[in-house]
């Protein structure tokens, strides 16, 4: 279905600045992924990030960190289903500080995002996965957390969500201080199940 395997660019992968956008009066602020020739999984293309391009997105509970992000709309692509699929890819984290946050897989439609904390994502320390993170997108509230909506009283259900996902990423959550460092990733795919 989607497979980014970096070869040749970042392919549209951003970091949400949520502090620029603030200061930009409100206008969103994403900064596209450094794309690197060399150095990914089997030697191959990746993209990477750092906190120079992130920062905190205050009004979700809990405060996110979306440092990896993708909207469809940037490519002229529909939103898509996720319903019943699968996300495999490798994460390497170099002088990542966590400071106790979890890496999840995101998704975003109808004005509210929902994060798999049920399948944290791996992230090696120096290196590459030897094999990537999976995360199965089943349609079960409880598997997920629902950090943020347009109207906090009544939030799109995960299963409107994924059945029309205008945009997916990467976030960390549950940090006591943002997150330091730099966070890699290669070989995103999203297939079926």
């Amino acid at each position: 279905m989607i497979r980014n395997s970096f070869d040749r660019g970042p392919q549209g992968w951003c970091s949400y600045d949520y502090h620029g956008s603030i200061v930009a009066d409100g206008t969103n602020v994403f900064i596209l992924a450094t794309w690197a020739g060399t150095g990914g999984v089997k030697d191959s293309g990746y993209v990477w990030t750092d906190h120079r391009r992130w920062s905190a997105d205050t009004p979700e509970k809990p405060l996110s960190i979306l440092p990896f992000l993708f909207y469809r709309n940037w490519i002229d692509a529909d939103p898509i289903d996720l319903v019943g699929t699968q996300v495999n890819l490798h994460l390497r984290g170099d002088e990542l500080e966590l400071d106790g946050a979890g890496c999840y897989f995101w998704v975003y439609a109808h004005g509210t995002r929902w994060h798999c904390t049920s399948q944290p994502l791996q992230i090696e320390d120096g290196s590459w996965n030897n094999s990537p993170s999976t995360v199965d997108l089943l349609s079960d509230e409880s598997q997920w957390h629902c950090s943020w909506s347009m109207d906090p009283d009544r939030p799109a259900s995960l299963s409107r969500v994924l059945g029309d996902a205008a945009s997916y990423g990467i976030s960390f959550t549950g940090f006591s201080s943002e997150v330091h460092g730099r966070l890699s990733m290669d070989e995103f795919e999203i297939c079926k199940s």
